[in-house]
């Protein structure tokens, strides 16, 4: 486990694209036949990822959480972004395809991830967050999420939102999680952007190709900042930051959120003519 703190509205102005980078940007997740995961103590993020190939792995808890097992005291949610998988929780064998998601309620004892094929493995990311009472595990296939339509070609910004873990559909204490997918011609997410100040939010970026990018703006509003971000990468947005981005081609990334509320639309918009 890697131990994170996230740099506060004043040291942020003050750090160079390196320093940035080793703050807010998740690299090196997504390794074959291994567990990644990083610790925020913003809202006591957990970011990370599983890809069994020659065999499977289990979620177990580091010494650093002081828990007799992973899901002890925390809830996690599961978005498969690579080959048919499977995870298994308390014995319980859950099948997920291609962005699939599974929801995990606290005192799940054994979570067990693996691949249908070792050649076309599963790429599982997860995004965990304290809970304070047990929900059922739960499945949401990428069918059976609610699916929303925004923007315009003409904007950039075509764009279907699939809602997965929320209120009205997963029972959670916290997590709210989905994916946005962008149409074919389109470059732009989350513009104009915003702001949640009772929460944090964290971007996975998939569906790209090696030579695609995209430019995700965080920051303060009126101070802006960008990190160049590539497939697999996560960008982890504290409550006072934006999370907006545009993209050399249309691309897929995962959004999640934990904090005080669980309102998909609370949010603290940003109006074009204040950003900076």
């Amino acid at each position: 486990m890697h131990i994170r703190y996230l740099p506060d509205p004043v040291r942020y102005r003050h750090m160079n694209t390196e320093e940035l980078r080793a703050a807010f940007l998740l690299d090196g997740l997504f390794k074959p036949d291994s567990v990644e995961w990083s610790y925020f103590e913003v809202d006591r993020t957990i970011v990370g990822s599983a890809v069994p190939v020659k065999r499977s792995l289990g979620l177990k808890a580091p010494k650093e959480m002081r828990s007799a097992f992973f899901a002890e005291r925390r809830e996690v949610g599961i978005l498969n972004i690579g080959g048919g998988g499977a995870v298994a929780v308390d014995g319980h064998v859950h099948k997920l395809g291609k962005k699939d998601a599974l929801y995990i309620g606290r005192g799940s004892r054994e979570i067990e991830f693996a691949s249908e094929k070792s050649a076309e493995p599963a790429r599982f990311y997860f995004l965990s967050y304290p809970a304070h009472r047990e929900y059922p595990v739960q499945k949401v296939s990428r069918a059976d999420a609610e699916s929303q339509k925004l923007g315009s070609p003409e904007g950039a910004n075509q764009r279907t939102i699939h809602k997965m873990i929320l209120p009205g559909k997963v029972q959670s204490c916290q997590l709210v999680m989905g994916f946005t997918e962008l149409a074919a011609g389109s470059v732009w997410n989350t513009m104009p952007p915003h702001t949640h100040d009772r929460r944090n939010e964290v971007y996975l970026y998939f569906d790209m190709d090696e030579n695609s990018r995209v430019f995700h703006l965080f920051g303060l509003p009126q101070e802006t900042r960008h990190l160049v971000v590539s497939g697999g990468q996560a960008v982890v947005s504290p409550s006072w930051s934006i999370h907006s981005g545009v993209g050399t081609g249309a691309y897929t990334f995962c959004w999640g959120m934990g904090g005080e509320n669980q309102e998909f639309s609370d949010m603290d918009a940003v109006q074009m003519g204040d950003i900076r």
